[in-house]
């Protein structure tokens, strides 16, 4: 039986524990596009048929095994914050949202425990998606491929014998799938061979936007890489390919981290350190200001430069220190100044509970260390 209005807890979270390459993969996105035969694509449809198209993929849904225990949420119910609080975890686009104009009879089904799950009306009716942390790409994709076969037997899909699936968007066109990897890679940036890497991701036909998806602005060296097309190519041949170039980007960039260490190692333990101390202490942080001093501590973790905080408290304050995530915790609208000091109080938190456990767990282990490194000394919260 799927639930509805149920409250949203840490759901969709999962992949914040991390997983394959972590230290420079924060997660694997894989979903596909899947429209009904007979109704007009969402973009085109009106509303009664909207509504039809969410009350079959509900009815289908009971049925379907990947989403036993699952819950939906339709957007025209939800409040602004839990609205934003599903864009900010990645569960829904904007375009759910719609215009505001009228109903938009969007919705997200999202299975049990994991980030696996539907969204409906959205530029297609359906886009089935799965979010895993590291690089889990084949994770991904096999809990999407098995939902999109329980699916593919409970609805009449539109699918054409020469084109493959049909889409709102042509280059969506025959497997339907998008896959993506949110890749941290500053040592290409630090080293300036950023353009180099990325223009050749270009030449073998993926492409990258920034942490919120296509149109974003890339912002403390989080890129999201993905495949262009869909047309000609099997959905494992798609998975494959984003992989292994994946895997090539992760060498060049450690190349470009052990450049730095040989290098310049006093210019990278003053920007690991300074962006570490102003998380630290400070009182008042914007959200692009937070992600780019997360850039700098994240690398400092993942050359042992720290020894806090984990990258699943990263992972953390990368979701949780958004807008509407602060709004909730805080349980009421906040202007930009008031989000800004709850920012900082949140990661400064974040932080002095993570060095407490590593200085707690050093003594269990017969270290002499009380503190996380031979760096400042633990500022008040």
């Amino acid at each position: 039986m799927i639930r509805t209005s149920a409250p949203l807890d840490e759901r969709g979270l999962d992949w914040i524990v991390g997983g394959i390459e972590e230290a420079i993969v924060l997660s694997s996105r894989v979903r596909v596009a899947r429209n009904l035969q007979g109704f007009p694509f969402p973009g085109r449809a009106g509303a009664d048929e909207r509504s039809e198209v969410l009350e079959r993929v509900r009815t289908a849904a009971e049925h379907a095994d990947s989403l036993r225990s699952a819950c939906i949420w339709e957007v025209d119910s939800l409040d602004r914050v839990d609205r934003e609080i599903l864009v900010e975890r990645h569960l829904i686009s904007r375009d759910l949202l719609g215009d505001g104009s009228s109903p938009s009879r969007g919705a997200l089904i999202l299975a049990d425990e994991t980030s696996c799950g539907v969204m409906v009306n959205e530029e297609d009716h359906l886009r089935l998606q799965a979010l895993v942390g590291g690089l889990e790409l084949d994770a991904a994709w096999r809990q999407v491929d098995r939902l999109d076969e329980e699916l593919g037997t409970l609805l009449p899909l539109a699918y054409h014998h020469q084109f493959g699936y049909l889409t709102a968007c042509p280059t969506n066109v025959g497997t339907g799938l998008r896959a993506s990897v949110l890749i941290h890679i500053p040592g290409l940036v630090l080293t300036k061979e950023i353009s180099k890497v990325l223009e050749g991701i270009s030449q073998v036909g993926l492409t990258y936007r920034g942490l919120y998806g296509e149109g974003s602005e890339v912002i403390g060296n989080f890129f999201q890489i993905s495949n262009q097309t869909t047309l000609g190519k099997t959905e494992e041949d798609l998975i494959d390919h984003l992989a292994r170039v994946t895997g090539k980007v992760i060498e060049y960039e450690r190349s470009a981290r052990s450049v730095l260490l040989r290098e310049a190692p006093a210019v990278l333990e003053d920007k690991v350190w300074r962006a570490y101390g102003i998380l630290r202490t400070a009182r008042s942080l914007a959200l692009e200001e937070m992600m780019n001093l997360l850039s700098g501590v994240r690398l400092g973790v993942s050359l042992k430069l720290l020894k806090s905080p984990r990258v699943e408290t990263l992972n953390e304050i990368l979701v949780r220190g958004q807008v509407a995530h602060l709004e909730r915790e805080a349980g009421g609208r906040m202007n930009e100044h008031e989000a800004d000091v709850c920012r900082a109080s949140f990661v400064r938190d974040k932080l002095a509970s993570d060095e407490r456990a590593a200085s707690e767990s050093g003594r269990a282990a017969g270290s002499s260390d009380t503190t996380v490194a031979d760096g400042p000394p633990s500022g008040g919260g």
